[in-house]
Formats: C-alpha cells, sequence, structure tokens
C-alpha cells in the first residue's frame, strides 16, 4: 500500500501539471463519481490545487460556470491503485482496461488506474467529517504537531505499538514500511504495548517517522528491517524477522537484539 511519502510525491506532481489548469475532458468508469459529474460537470472547472493529507490524494476543482460549488476529489491508492501523468498523445505505462478516472487539460492527461477509492466532496464536508476529517496529525505537514500525535497513541495504550502506528487516526501517513523502519531505528519492539513506552520513547519514534520519510521525498530511503527477513541486521548481524501483526496481518519486520522486548 503507497505510503504518506509515495502520495506526497505523486500530489507534488500533479499539482506541478494540472494546478491553474481548465479541465477540458473527464472520464470515469466509477459511478459514483459519474453522478455528480452528470449534475456538476468537472469539464470546465480549474483544477486549484493538489495536495496529500496522510494517504489521501486530494484535487481541489473550482467553483463551475454556473454557480455551482467548488468540488474536492478524494481518492486512496489501497494496495494497487496509482495516478500517473503524461503528455497529450503520449503513450500509457498502463492499460486502458484498468483506467478509472481520467482527467485532462490542454497539456497533461491525468489517469487514476486501478484506484478503489474515490469520491468527490464539497470542501466543509470534507474539512467536518468523514475519513479526512478524522484523521491524526501527518507525518509529512510542514508543521507536523509530534506531541499531538504522542497524545493521540497514548490513548490506544492497550494496542501494540506498531498496529497503533498504522492507526490514521492517530498519526496520519505511516504504513507497513515505515512502522518497521521508525520502531527499529528507535530501538523499540514493535510488539510492546502503548502503555508500556515513556513519552520519551513515542516522541522518538514518531519524530524518527518524519524525518526519515521527508528524507524519503528526495529519493534517500534506506531500507534497515523492511523487506529484509532472514537476513543480517545491518547494525548487529542478527537475522532480521518477519511475523504477521493486529487484526489484518500486516508484516512487520525486527531485529529481536536491537529490539528487545516481547517476542524478541
Amino acid at each position: 500500500m503507497p505510503e504518506g511519502d509515495t502520495i506526497r510525491r505523486a500530489a507534488t506532481t500533479l499539482h506541478a501539471a494540472l494546478a491553474g489548469q481548465r479541465v477540458e475532458r473527464f472520464e470515469t468508469v466509477l459511478a459514483p463519481l459519474a453522478r455528480v459529474d452528470a449534475g456538476s460537470p468537472i469539464v470546465g472547472r480549474r483544477v486549484d490545487r493538489v495536495e496529500a493529507r496522510g494517504k489521501h490524494l486530494l484535487m481541489w476543482f473550482s467553483a463551475a460556470v454556473g454557480g455551482e460549488a467548488s468540488l474536492v476529489l478524494r481518492t486512496h491508492m489501497r494496495m494497487h491503485g496509482s495516478w500517473h501523468i503524461y503528455r497529450l498523445g503520449e503513450r500509457w505505462q498502463r492499460p486502458r482496461h484498468e483506467l478509472r478516472i481520467l482527467i485532462a487539460t490542454t497539456s497533461y492527461v491525468a489517469v487514476a488506474f486501478t484506484v478503489p477509492v474515490a469520491e468527490f466532496l464539497d470542501a466543509a464536508t470534507l474539512e467536518r467529517e468523514g475519513v479526512v476529517a478524522e484523521l491524526g496529525p501527518d507525518v509529512l505537514a510542514p508543521h507536523f504537531d509530534a506531541r499531538e500525535a504522542v497524545a493521540r497513541l497514548t490513548a490506544r495504550g492497550e494496542m501494540e505499538i506498531a498496529d497503533a502506528l498504522l492507526d490514521q487516526r492517530a498519526i496520519a501517513g505511516i504504513g507497513n514500511i515505515w512502522k518497521s523502519e521508525s520502531l527499529f531505528v528507535a530501538r523499540v519492539s514493535p510488539f510492546a504495548s502503548v502503555a508500556t513506552l515513556s513519552d520519551d520513547q513515542l516522541m522518538r519514534i514518531v519524530t524518527t517517522a518524519a524525518r526519515h520519510m521527508r528524507a524519503s521525498l528526495t529519493g534517500d530511503r534506506p531500507s534497515w528491517v523492511y523487506g529484509r527477513g532472514g537476513q543480517p541486521c545491518r547494525r548487529c548481524g542478527t537475522p532480521i524477522r518477519r511475523a504477521v501483526q493486529g487484526p489484518d496481518r500486516r508484516s512487520t519486520y525486527w531485529c529481536e537484539r536491537c529490539q528487545a522486548g516481547p517476542r524478541s
């Protein structure tokens, strides 16, 4: 599943290509989006901006001619979705039958392939209710509130810390990769309950996640443990372990020597 850094890179690319441009063509195979478009056409609107919030990509459209309200297109990639940007006439890298949404301007075509979650919302609804309104502090936001993230994690005291980090209502943007990587760097067992960790430990975890995810935006993406099950730890040489964890049975990677604690 794309994590916050991947979604933010996609949003930055889409914003650079589309912001300020008039929509000349809109296509979708998703019935809910098609119904909104039928009543309040997207063609003719301007793309105001594209941004990321946690793992959600938000595309903001201006009010249409005639007074219809501005709209926000929210998409979530889940496991296999992705946005691509092409110049007009450029060959697509994925087949057309995987198209879910197409937005074209005079210069570019943005295509969402196999995106499973997409909806149009008005701006007020987006900020007031639903999954975006419920997000915790965005780990990649310019003014990331690490103290608020720690407070929200603390409220999940009975959860194992690896599962708590995946709760987007506690801290937004962290996924399976950065969960494992951040806990390794912070030397915390992924199976430790939040209640057993001090505020200093939680602060170290969230600031580590923020630092490394920001670095990944520029291509610096070291891999200490994720995807390295059975290979030697880069720090101590102990074989990296892998286990499934939590109700969703998500993969966790850790070093039992560097991250001593439960399951070590």
